[in-house]
This record gives C-alpha cells, sequence and structure tokens, in this order.
C-alpha cells in the first residue's frame, strides 16, 4: 500500500508552481501565453557576479562549505546589515542556506513546537502556513483585505496573540501584494510585540530592494525587538539570482546556532560556487539592483494604470515587489464558454485557458477575493496581457 507520511499529506501543493506549470504545458502545445505567474526577475544576473562565479570554479571552491556558509560571506552579509539597514550583527549571528525560502523554513523548524501558534498575515506567501504545519505549528491568519492596502493593524496583531503565539511572520515588501510597511507602521507593530516577550518575529525581508517608495525599514530596528527578530535576505530578487540559491538569516545567536544544527542533518552548506557569487553581489557595485528596480517601478506604473482600466477590477498601488494583486471577486457567478466563475482560482484557470495569460488565484495566498499577476516581464508583455485579459473578462455575463 503506497502510503505518504500524514505530514505530507497535511502539505497543501504549490499553486504557483502549479500554475506555472500548467502554463509551460500550453506552451509546449504551440499555445501563446504570456506568463504572469512566476515570481522572479526577468533579468540576467549581472556580469561581476557572473564573473566571480566563473573565477571561484576556476580557483576549485568546489568542497563543502561550513553548513552555515563561508566567513567571507557571511562578513560580507554583516557589512550590508550595517551599511544598508544600519544593523549590528556578527558573522556567528548569520546562517546561509538554500535560498530564503530554506530559511524561512529552517527558522520555523527551530522555533515552533507541535501546537504553537504562528500568526500569518493574509494575504500571505502560499508556503508559509504551510511551513507551520510541517513543524506541526497552527498557522492563525489575520486578514487585511485591499481596503487597508493588505497591511494588518496593531489592533489586529493584539486581538491574534494568545499564550500559545510563538511567532509573526512579516513579509515587507509583501509577495503576493507588493505592500510595503512603513516605519511608522512597523513601531506600532513593535509595540505590540514589546507586550508580549514569547512572541518572535521572522521578518522576510527577500523583496527589500525592490522598493518604490525610498529606504527600506526593517522591524529588526527597534531595540525592544532585536533580540527577537530573525531577519530572513537572500540574493534572489535584488541580484536576479533566483536559480544560485542563496538565501541567509540574521538574528540571535542561540537561534542561528540552532538553524545550523538543523541545517547541518539535512542539506549541509549551500552550493560553494554560488556562496563566492553571493559574496560579489554584496560587496561589488550596486548599481545593477537600482537599474533593475527603476525597471520595475516603469512596470508597475504601466500594469497599474492599464488594470484600473479593467471594468470589474478593484486596484491598489503597490509599494514594493513586482507584484498586482486586484481584487476580482465582481466576477464570480458571471459565465462564458460553458464554464461559471465561482472563485479566483477558476477565474485564474479562465483567464489562461481562454485569454491565455497565466497568473494565480489568491485563494492560495489566503485572499479568494484576489488574482496575483507578477510583472516581472516585459512591457510589451504587460500591454498585451492586460488587453488580452480585458477581452475575456469582458466576455463573462
Amino acid at each position: 500500500m503506497n502510503t505518504l507520511s500524514n505530514r505530507l499529506n497535511s502539505l497543501s501543493p504549490s499553486a504557483t508552481l502549479a500554475m506555472s506549470q500548467k502554463s509551460a504545458e500550453l506552451k509546449a502545445q504551440g499555445v501563446d501565453v504570456i506568463n504572469l505567474s512566476v515570481g522572479e526577475p526577468d533579468f540576467n544576473t549581472p556580469d561581476h557576479i557572473k564573473e566571480a562565479a566563473k573565477k571561484a570554479v576556476d580557483e576549485n571552491w568546489s568542497r563543502y562549505s561550513p553548513v552555515a556558509g563561508y566567513p567571507s560571506l557571511r562578513n560580507a552579509i554583516v557589512a550590508k546589515l550595517k551599511r544598508e539597514n544600519g544593523l549590528d550583527y556578527t558573522a556567528a549571528q548569520i546562517s546561509c542556506a538554500n535560498g530564503a525560502k530554506q530559511s524561512v523554513c529552517n527558522t520555523i523548524l527551530t522555533l515552533v513546537n507541535p501546537g504553537d501558534e504562528v500568526i500569518v498575515p493574509a494575504p500571505f506567501w502560499v508556503s508559509y502556513p504551510e511551513m507551520v504545519k510541517l513543524a506541526e505549528g497552527t498557522p492563525v491568519i489575520v486578514a487585511a483585505g485591499i481596503e487597508q492596502d493588505f497591511k494588518i493593524t496593531p489592533e489586529q496583531l493584539e486581538a491574534a496573540i494568545t499564550p500559545k503565539t510563538k511567532a509573526l511572520i512579516l513579509c515587507s515588501p509583501s509577495n503576493p501584494t507588493g505592500s510595503v510597511y512603513s516605519k511608522e507602521e512597523l513601531a506600532a507593530l513593535a509595540a505590540v510585540l514589546a507586550r508580549h516577550e514569547q512572541v518572535y518575529v521572522i521578518a522576510d525581508e527577500i523583496y527589500e530592494h525592490i522598493n518604490y517608495i525610498g529606504r527600506h525599514e526593517s522591524i529588526a530596528q527597534f531595540p525592544e525587538l532585536k533580540e527577537r527578530v530573525v531577519i530572513v535576505n537572500g540574493v534572489s530578487k535584488a541580484y536576479a539570482m533566483t536559480g544560485w540559491r542563496i538565501g541567509f538569516i540574521a538574528g540571535p545567536e542561540w537561534i542561528v546556532k540552532g538553524v545550523n544544527k538543523l541545517q547541518g542533518q539535512y542539506t549541509s552548506g549551500p552550493c560553494s560556487v554560488s556562496q563566492k557569487a553571493a559574496e560579489a553581489a554584496y560587496m561589488g557595485t550596486q548599481e545593477p539592483v537600482e537599474e533593475m528596480r527603476k525597471a520595475f517601478e516603469r512596470r508597475r506604473d504601466l500594469i497599474v494604470r492599464l488594470a484600473k482600466d479593467v471594468p470589474g477590477f478593484e486596484v491598489n498601488v503597490p509599494q514594493g515587489a513586482f507584484y498586482l494583486f486586484p481584487k476580482c471577486s465582481s466576477f464570480y457567478g458571471k459565465s462564458a464558454h460553458g464554464r461559471t466563475i465561482t472563485n479566483s482560482d477558476e477565474l485564474a484557470m479562465y483567464l489562461l485557458e481562454v485569454g491565455h495569460v497565466a497568473c494565480v488565484g489568491g485563494t492560495s495566498f489566503g485572499a479568494p477575493e484576489c488574482i496575483r499577476m507578477s510583472y516581472a516581464t516585459s512591457d510589451e508583455n504587460i500591454v498585451e496581457a492586460i488587453r488580452r485579459i480585458k477581452e475575456a473578462l469582458a466576455e463573462l455575463k
């Protein structure tokens, strides 16, 4: 009898990867699909980073690294945190992993016991609740709709905290909404957390540099919280290095030691060559980061302007990342092409099969009234995608 573990059966498959696969299948059949489902920059990794990787290969950086990553990379991350965020860490407070995704999961598995509650603001990145379930914790979903710019309030946070609360996962800039918490908003959340000393914060800052409102603000900047915050970041989004798989945590040394103990048993240190490339990313010129940020901002302005023109969409203006998360529940109950739309996943499938544009339904992001569109693609693709979406939606009656 082929029976998977209960642990695995409790998990949901990744909706973003599933949509990307469905889109690839249609493309393979010769259908011209515009893919707005995938969350990765469409730029190439900057040349100086690639050169560092080639050099690392030639210099035989090909053996096991320390579990937490090379000291040189951890020191580069320490320098980055000081330079860009004004935060003081030591190399012993940094642990590198196979992408920020593993860094988040490592931290959850290190902190959360069976029955512990983890507050997950919704909309959320699809993997957060699943990772909590993997640790046998309980995800506590706190919903923040488009009317509050998809950001939770201090009052909502206070109401969600119980004696069982172990952690809050905070993603800013956010996947899937692009919302960014200001310093004032973070200070208000920090004031609540200061009163609840058992609650840790997992601050996912992977979209830090894709920010359209100025300087990134980290919740780790508040002294009363610093010893309870684990920052998660990495090179994938800022430096167009999604496939290089380097993420890191910065946090209290006892948590970092726990993460190293865990990682030492199931992956060991991340790819040696990728680490040398990441070092170059942090220590080299930051000009390509700003060039990419400007391109994303131009595309953000373009997709917001076009989407606001789609009858039935409710659109806010994302302040970071590269996602638009329009509310589309006005189409539920409408029909076309022999199908009736009852939720955002069905709407996303309709847009893929009828409009040939791949988006992701909001259900798995904790926002069943929305769909996620990634604008990490060319201006031409954005214009054509929204034209197709508008046309397909107009057929729903």
